[in-house]
């Protein structure tokens, strides 16, 4: 790929978010592609509903795409590289391939040198918002040496960012921010939890209405949300772990915060998908609080 041609970008893989990246890239006139042969049907239908392309195989991807961003749970991005690496090594395809998942930035190095070793470039890339529906409502943060070629996607309605720094940095802002969004909210799901378990939930609602008015507000807004994302968030708890445990702090409070989001998954809140309408916040409450019942 010339350093400021970009024709063909390939999303893996074209799930929540990963859909709606896509429909923006090609939206502002790219085509965009995913190799969908072992995808679900649900991934088929959201990469369809947002005029990806399916080009069958990992093979074919890379030697159509000039840049592939992989958007995945956060436990899958290391094989996903590899899986990459080998269709590279197989066809002598090169890309830039950027890894846009919830990762630790050793993670987010690791990556990179499969990717190198493969012949192609790299991009340390995070991903700060929701799925983007306009270029300012979602942020992706890029570092390393190509991060300005990932950066010219700004003109296919991404808002990128480049740090102008090594592979690490850009991971590292999504875990110290992930660690204020989605850690706040498995503390409120482990409080309201405990609550219904103890009999008071009705009185610490109560409370909770009289002096933290705000803060029970964004409780009963981000439980149901979190519902059918809580399986994907249990990795990313532990990728922040090792973060903070990279540079000497306790990895035990988002050790406990993935075991707040292992126990919503197993639950039947936890097994919506994000198409579905969300949980009642009470009912999801009760429901978490009754589950600890078959754990005892």
């Amino acid at each position: 790929m010339a350093q400021s041609t970009i024709n063909t970008v390939a999303i893996l893989s074209p799930g929540d978010m990963g859909n709606t990246v896509g429909k923006m890239l090609r939206t502002h006139g790219l085509r965009v592609i995913a190799a969908l042969d072992e995808r679900s049907e649900r991934t088929r239908q959201l990469a369809a509903n947002a005029g990806i392309e399916d080009v069958g195989t990992t093979d074919r991807m890379v030697q159509e795409a000039d840049i592939i961003l992989s958007i995945l749970v956060p436990d899958q991005a290391t094989a996903a590289a590899e899986g990459v690496a080998a269709a590279l090594h197989r066809t002598g395809a090169a890309v830039l391939y950027a890894d846009c998942n919830a990762i630790a930035p050793e993670t987010a190095k690791g990556i990179a040198q499969i990717i190198a070793k493969a012949g192609s470039r790299f991009v340390d890339a995070s991903i700060i918002g929701g799925p983007p529906r306009d270029f300012e409502s979602t942020r992706i943060y890029a570092s390393g040496e190509d991060a300005a070629t990932l950066a010219n996607l700004r003109e296919y309605g991404l808002n990128i960012i480049d740090m102008q720094s090594e592979v690490g940095q850009a991971s590292a802002i999504k875990m110290c921010y992930g660690a204020l969004t989605k850690g706040s909210t498995a503390l409120y799901t482990e409080i309201l939890t405990a609550a219904s378990a103890l009999g008071v939930a009705d009185a610490l609602a109560a409370e909770f209405h009289n002096s933290q008015a705000a803060r029970y507000q964004s409780m009963q807004s981000a439980l149901p949300g979190m519902a059918a994302k809580a399986h994907r968030w249990v990795g990313e708890m532990e990728e922040i772990a090792q973060t903070f445990g990279d540079v000497g702090l306790t990895p035990n409070i988002f050790l406990g915060a993935a075991d707040i989001y292992r126990h919503v998954a197993g639950t039947s809140v936890g097994k919506v998908t994000p198409e579905e309408p969300k949980p009642d916040f009470h009912e999801m409450v009760a429901v978490l609080a009754a589950a600890l019942e078959n754990k005892s």
